[in-house]
């Protein structure tokens, strides 16, 4: 490894899972040209350090990318002072997933960042609570027309976090920046 550099580090089937940055290792969701399949995907988030320390699990990926189910169970770790979860916590169990899913679905010739979120607290969390994302291609053929006609896009998609009797517990808003790249 070179100093300041970054290091590819790959398993025996030539994947590449992660690159190695000083002593920070940060996934590579993508994978070798973007074939990573959705069991290691799922592997891979579930073993990010971040998630390890909150107790937050990928239950469920399928095999297109269009649903995921992450949960998080009320632990020490991830416990606020007056006993819920950690708002934080909350956040961070649904920050990536429609960013990961879009980049998924619709390719290497797209840039998909996260531009902007807000959380809502609707009710105090105990217990395990779950967020469920969705795409359909409906949404996946609009965001390709709108960056079509327009160059960029930028939707609001929204998911909420809910306890075990389904009572909305959280409601986050994330907008995320999308175009195609520049040839």
């Amino acid at each position: 490894m070179t100093t300041g550099g970054a290091a590819r580090v790959g398993w025996l089937d030539g994947s590449r899972p992660c690159t190695v940055r000083g002593s920070v290792t940060t996934p590579n969701f993508q994978g070798e040209g973007g074939a990573m399949n959705h069991r290691s995907f799922r592997w891979l988030l579930n073993m990010y350090p971040p998630y390890l320390g909150a107790g937050v699990r990928v239950r469920r990926v399928s095999e297109d990318y269009r649903d995921i189910v992450v949960e998080m169970p009320l632990t020490f770790w991830n416990r606020n002072y007056v006993g819920t979860h950690f708002g934080g916590s909350l956040y961070a169990m649904v920050d990536p997933f429609y960013m990961l899913m879009l980049i998924k679905n619709l390719g290497p010739d797209y840039i998909v960042w996260d531009k902007a979120a807000s959380i809502e607290f609707v009710k105090p969390g105990r217990g395990t609570v779950r967020a469920h994302f969705h795409l359909d291609e409906e949404i996946l053929q609009e965001i390709r027309q709108k960056v079509a006609e327009r160059g960029k896009y930028l939707p609001t998609f929204t998911v909420e976090v809910v306890d075990a009797s389904e009572q909305v517990v959280a409601r986050i808003e994330k907008v995320l920046y999308i175009r195609k790249k520049t040839p």
